[in-house]
């Protein structure tokens, strides 16, 4: 979905940090059963602190987690919830787009939410992830909640 610089409504602070916290909850979810089932094949044994493969391992996941929302429909379960949706600036959300999203936020964020903090100080009003992605997040207020499955 692509939508024209003007019609774009960016979210608010406090929507976009609550899109974040929501799919923070079941991102971490997603990651104790990630964990659960490497515990699993590896015996029922603890796996070693700083281990780097599993933390490799935990990162894809939360890749995974995000760009399969992304690229099937540019809604997390939080941004569905807060009537986010990530649009690109191309037709379709790209799992490439999706990566440089990924791995910008996963580098801002943490610094202050510094990438974040970006769309008040630059023009184009874009975070990090957004200028590096080639997409942005569109608040649509007229947005009707339907169910996310057939079976909801």
């Amino acid at each position: 979905m692509s939508i024209s610089e003007n019609l774009l409504i960016r979210p608010n602070l406090l929507r976009h940090i609550a899109v974040i916290a929501y799919d923070l909850f079941l991102l971490v979810t997603v990651l104790l059963v990630a964990a659960l089932i490497v515990v699993a094949v590896n015996g029922g044994e603890a796996i070693s602190d700083g281990n780097p493969f599993f933390l490799a391992y935990l990162l894809l996941v939360s890749f995974l987690f995000y760009g399969w929302f992304w690229t099937h429909g540019g809604q997390t379960i939080g941004m569905r919830s807060w009537k986010i949706r990530l649009i690109s600036t191309g037709q379709n959300i790209t799992w490439s787009q999706c990566f440089k999203r990924f791995i910008t936020a996963l580098i801002s964020y943490p610094v202050f939410g510094i990438g974040l903090w970006w769309q008040y100080i630059s023009d184009t009003r874009a975070t990090w992830p957004d200028l590096c992605s080639g997409t942005r997040l569109h608040y649509d207020k007229d947005a009707v909640k339907s169910s996310i499955s057939r079976l909801s």
